[in-house]
C-alpha cells in the first residue's frame, strides 16, 4: 500500500514539474519572439525577462513544494500564464507576419485586358490570331513590353501603336484596328471620358504582369535620429494594392523625431506637372503618375518640391474603409456642411456632413475623403478633409480603447498596405515612441493653384481639367518641409 502511495506522489510530482517545465519554455518562447520583434528598448526588455523569470521562480516554489496545497495554487498559476503567454505569442506571431507582408512593396502590378466591339465574332484571345491589336504606348512602358511578350506566347499579332487613349478610343470603334490592350488604369480613363465605348465594349481576355519597382527609391535613415520624408499615396481602386492606378491622394508626411512634429503636406490630384521619366513636351494631372507606378508617382514629386522623398506609403480604397471599422469609427471636426455623394454597389449614397464633429463608418470616411465636386474650392477642400481624416485615425489609433483592437487591426490592412520603410526601421520607431512616450505635433499645408483646361500627355487631342500650380505655393510647400527636417 505504501509502495502505491509513494508511486501515486512521485506520478504527480512528475506531472507538477512537467507542468513546471512546460510554463518556462512558454517563458523562452515569449521572451525569444519579443527579443526577434525588437519592439522593445533594451531596459523594458530586461524588466520584462525579469518579471518573467520571478514569476516562474515562483511557480516552481510553488509546484514543486511538498503540500499539495501549495502546488494545487502553483498549477493554476502556471495554466494562466501559460494561457496569458499564449496570447501574447499569438500577437508576436501576427505583429512579425504582418511587417513581414506590408514589406512586400518593390513592384507594380499591371492588369491588362484585351478588349473588342461586343458585335465582333472575337470571343477569346485565339479569335484574334494575325489581327491588329492597337496598344498606346505611355514612357518607356517596361509592363507594356512584358505584357506583349506574354501574349506573343499565345497569339501572333500585329500591333498597331496610337498616339493617346482617344486615338485608342476611335480606332476600335471606326474598326481600324480590331481589339485594343489597355491597362485597368487607362481603362477606367476610357470609362469615365467614353461612355460610347463602354456601350460597346467587350472584355475576352485578361491577365497580369508585376514590374519590379527602382531600388533607388529607398533613401535610408536612421528615423529615430534623422527627420524624413514619407508619400502617402492612395489609389482610386479595390484591388490588389500593388496594382498601378490613378492616385488620388498625394500627401507628403515630414517626420521630425528630435522635435517631434509631423508636418501633413497635401497636393491637389489635377495638378499640372511634368511626369519624371517621361519625355514629352506635353504635361499631366499628378493623378496620373500613378498609372505609371508608385515610383513614377515619388520621382514626379521630388522634382515638383525639390525634395528627397525617403519612403512610401501605399493604400486604397479598401484599407481605408476596413481601417476605420476597425477602429469603431473616427471622429472629425468640420467648420462647415457638406454633402458627399458615394457609388456603393452602382448606387448613388449620399452622406451629409455637418458642421462641427462627426463620428464616420469606413464607407462615410471614403466619400469623406473622395468628395469634391460638391466643395466650392473641389480639390483643394477635398485634400484639407483627407488631411482632417488622417488626424482622426491618428488620434483614434493612438487611444487606448484601440490596443483591445490590435490584432483585427493588422488584419484589417492585411493584402491592402504596403510600404518600403524596412521592418527594422518600423520597429525602431515604435521601440523610439515607447520609450520616450511622446506626444506628436501635427501642422498642415495644401497646395493650390489655378483651374484651367489644358491638353495631357494621357489626352494630347483632348483638353482636360487641370489644376496650374501656383508658384509661390510651391515654393511656401518646400520652405515648411526643409524647415522641418533642418529643425534640432
Amino acid at each position: 500500500m505504501n509502495n502505491e502511495n509513494k508511486k501515486k506522489k512521485n506520478s504527480k510530482k512528475k506531472i507538477f514539474r512537467r507542468l513546471f517545465f512546460i510554463s518556462l519554455f512558454v517563458s523562452f518562447i515569449t521572451l525569444l519572439l519579443l527579443y526577434l520583434l525588437d519592439i522593445l528598448p533594451i531596459l523594458y526588455f530586461i524588466v520584462v525577462a525579469i518579471v518573467f523569470f520571478l514569476f516562474d521562480f515562483l511557480i516552481a516554489l510553488l509546484t514543486l513544494s511538498k503540500g499539495w496545497k501549495k502546488r494545487f495554487f502553483g498549477t493554476i498559476l502556471s495554466t494562466l500564464k501559460m494561457i496569458g503567454m499564449g496570447v501574447i505569442i499569438f500577437y508576436l506571431v501576427n505583429t512579425m507576419d504582418f511587417l513581414h507582408k506590408i514589406n512586400g512593396g518593390n513592384y507594380n502590378t499591371e492588369n491588362y485586358s484585351v478588349i473588342v466591339l461586343n458585335n465582333s465574332n472575337y470571343n477569346k484571345l485565339k479569335d484574334l490570331e494575325d489581327k491588329k491589336m492597337g496598344i498606346v504606348k505611355l514612357g518607356e512602358d517596361k509592363g507594356l513590353l512584358e505584357a506583349k511578350q506574354y501574349l506573343n506566347k499565345k497569339v501572333s499579332l500585329e500591333y498597331i501603336e496610337l498616339g493617346d487613349i482617344s486615338d485608342l478610343i476611335n480606332s476600335l470603334l471606326n474598326k481600324k484596328v480590331d481589339a485594343i490592350l489597355v491597362e485597368d488604369a487607362e481603362k477606367k480613363l476610357l470609362e469615365s471620358d467614353s461612355l460610347e465605348l463602354i456601350s460597346k465594349e467587350k472584355v475576352i481576355f485578361e491577365f497580369s504582369i508585376d514590374i519590379e519597382i527602382d531600388d533607388g527609391l529607398v533613401k535610408n535613415v536612421d528615423i529615430t535620429k534623422t527627420p524624413f520624408n514619407v508619400y502617402i499615396s492612395g489609389i482610386d481602386s479595390y484591388g490588389k494594392i500593388s496594382s498601378v492606378s490613378r492616385s488620388d491622394v498625394n500627401m507628403i508626411v515630414t517626420i521630425n523625431p528630435i522635435t517631434h512634429k509631423i508636418h501633413l503636406t497635401s497636393i491637389p490630384r489635377d495638378y499640372y506637372v511634368k511626369l519624371n521619366g517621361i519625355n514629352t513636351k506635353y504635361k499631366d494631372k499628378l493623378t496620373h503618375a500613378g498609372i505609371h507606378g508608385v515610383d513614377t508617382s515619388i520621382k514626379t514629386i521630388e522634382d515638383l518640391l525639390s525634395i528627397d522623398i525617403n519612403y512610401y506609403a501605399k493604400v486604397n480604397f479598401t484599407s481605408l474603409i476596413n481601417l476605420v471599422d476597425e477602429l469603431g469609427g473616427i471622429d472629425v471636426t468640420l467648420d462647415k456642411a457638406f454633402t458627399a455623394y458615394y457609388n456603393e454597389d452602382g448606387t448613388i449614397v449620399n452622406y451629409t456632413f455637418s458642421k462641427g464633429i462627426n463620428h464616420l463608418n469606413g464607407k462615410q470616411a471614403l466619400a469623406f475623403a473622395r468628395e469634391r465636386y460638391s466643395l466650392p474650392l473641389g480639390d483643394i477642400e477635398r485634400v484639407h478633409h483627407q488631411q482632417i481624416l488622417i488626424e482622426g485615425i491618428i488620434n483614434k489609433a493612438l487611444s487606448t480603447s484601440t490596443i483591445i483592437k490590435y490584432n483585427d487591426l493588422l488584419s484589417s490592412l492585411e493584402g491592402k498596405f504596403i510600404t518600403n520603410i524596412g521592418i527594422d526601421n518600423i520597429t525602431k520607431l515604435v521601440k523610439y515612441q515607447i520609450k520616450n512616450n511622446s506626444s506628436w505635433e501635427i501642422s498642415t499645408y495644401t497646395l493650390n493653384g489655378t483651374e484651367a483646361h489644358e491638353y495631357t500627355y494621357s489626352y494630347k487631342k483632348l483638353k482636360s481639367y487641370v489644376m496650374i500650380p501656383n508658384n509661390e505655393s510651391v515654393i511656401e510647400a518646400t520652405g515648411n518641409i526643409k524647415r522641418l527636417l533642418e529643425e534640432r
